[in-house]
């Protein structure tokens, strides 16, 4: 009897379960479409914002670490940063945010097997993004880096830090498109506890890779693109078994792929990859024309650029809430509410940015000189400081309204804010380095006209749109 009672309890247990589930995603749905914007974009940003802090001040200590093995090893990672970025920025951001976009809009409709299904079409998308970039960065990267100004000890750290890294790049668009995908529905804390688990890998694994520890040889620079690898291959495999084992928000199921569904992730996901590779490109382009300003120069701005990209954690996070909430209040047919998110997310990064430029342009040394005491190295990344970082209050105007217009399905104009950018801060700059001899200041001065004419584009887009946040099918 016992037995029999016991397996009656397990029985009658499994409905509650799923009950509680069912009313967990309710709750979610019911904060999107009625809660407080400002309290609810906050509570889904936070754990993200938390998590890729944490993230990124594992790649400043990265960079600390490749810091000891000399101008060389800094200068050559500087050059694969960009590409590393344009695939994490790509994977997260862009197809990512179609991921989460097309997942909130179903949501938002109420169609929740769609939602399910979404997964598994993300799944297959990423390992065909994946192997694309694995491949071309092993088949292109020696000519792209020699491109960009890589020489000597230059390039080859360069190499080797980039086939290590991109060897997993696979893992890295799974991690992202799954957690987009579980973002969208609303599941911000799974990814969040991912990424932390990945800071606590990288950041214990990587230096004793590249200086080795006990048992582990000194590899070098490779072993920051090794520990980066390792992590994102444990995850993936992580965040798969989770998702199938139907605990989450979202279950993952393979299911016969639909035209219409790859159609709901990439005629968001595309565009939005495109601006992605538009904003990465003009950090290719500007790196090369820095590199023609000597080796220090160049790990200067790698440096000094590297705080641009303290930015994309807080910027992710708010952004990706505000993917979630509009695109559940379009799906729902909610347009003005949409709006009202959208301003609301812009607000927050404009004034988050715009507090993190002003102190970096007062004290630009502090930030440079934790990883180098070169002079030359430090007057360069200074100076970058001093001119860009008052203007990344644009980048996080123009960066929130285009998170929010991939939730709403509209990102065209925030392309075209992007390819604004992209002529001016690297068409203009790169052309006038190499015609008229124009100096650094003056080449980062024009990157700060580009990041100008990006928020406001994007921002006077919305404005004056009269059908923005409405359904587009």
């Amino acid at each position: 009897m016992r037995v029999v009672s016991s397996g009656a309890a397990v029985i009658r247990a499994a409905p509650v379960a799923g009950a509680q589930a069912d009313e967990a995603k309710a709750r979610t749905r019911r904060a999107m479409l009625h809660g407080p914007i400002l309290p609810t974009m906050l509570r889904l940003a936070l754990p993200t914002v938390s998590v890729l802090v944490v993230q990124t001040l594992v790649t400043v200590a990265e960079t600390f670490y490749v810091g000891f093995l000399g101008t060389a090893a800094l200068a050559g990672v500087s050059l694969v940063f960009p590409i590393a970025m344009l695939m994490t920025m790509m994977s997260g951001g862009g197809v990512g945010g179609g991921v989460a976009s097309a997942v909130a809009r179903q949501i938002g409709a109420g169609r929740r097997e769609d939602a399910d299904a979404l997964l598994w079409h993300a799944v297959v998308i990423a390992l065909g993004f994946g192997g694309v970039f694995m491949t071309a960065a092993l088949v292109f990267g020696p000519a792209l880096y020699h491109a960009l100004g890589g020489r000597g000890a230059t390039l080859e750290a360069a190499l080797v830090y980039s086939a290590f890294l991109f060897a997993g790049s696979i893992g890295i668009w799974l991690v992202n498109l799954t957690s987009a995908a579980l973002r969208g529905a609303g599941d911000v804390k799974v990814p969040a506890l991912v990424t932390a688990a990945g800071a606590a890998v990288v950041i214990a694994l990587s230096p004793a890779l590249i200086f080795g520890f006990g048992p582990i040889p000194r590899l070098g620079i490779a072993g920051a693109g090794i520990a980066v690898t390792f992590y994102y291959a444990a995850a993936s495999l992580a965040l798969i078994a989770y998702l199938a084992a139907g605990r989450g928000t979202l279950t993952l199921r393979i299911s016969p792929l639909r035209r219409r569904l790859f159609r709901e992730i990439l005629r968001v996901g595309l565009l939005s990859a495109a601006g992605t590779l538009q904003s990465n490109l003009t950090v290719v382009l500007i790196t090369g024309a820095v590199a023609g300003f000597g080796t220090a120069a160049l790990a200067g701005y790698g440096i000094a650029s590297r705080l641009d990209y303290v930015l994309i954690p807080l910027l992710f996070g708010v952004g990706t809430a505000a993917v979630t909430m509009v695109g559940t209040n379009v799906g729902a047919g909610a347009p003005a509410r949409a709006r009202r998110i959208a301003w609301t997310g812009a607000l927050v990064g404009t004034l988050m940015t715009g507090a993190i430029g002003t102190t970096a342009a007062l004290f630009p040394t502090v930030w440079v000189a934790s990883f180098t005491h070169d002079p030359a190295v430090i007057a360069t990344g200074a100076m970058y400081l001093r001119i860009v970082a008052p203007f990344y209050a644009f980048i996080g105007l123009g960066m929130l309204l285009y998170f929010a217009s991939q939730g709403a399905g509209r990102v065209m104009w925030p392309f075209l804010a992007g390819t604004a950018r992209l002529t001016i801060t690297a068409g203009l700059g790169c052309w006038l380095v190499a015609r008229a001899g124009i100096g650094l200041p003056t080449l980062f001065a024009i990157v700060c006209a580009g990041s100008v004419a990006f928020g406001a584009i994007t921002a006077a887009s919305i404005a004056l749109s009269k059908t923005w946040g409405e359904a587009t099918g």
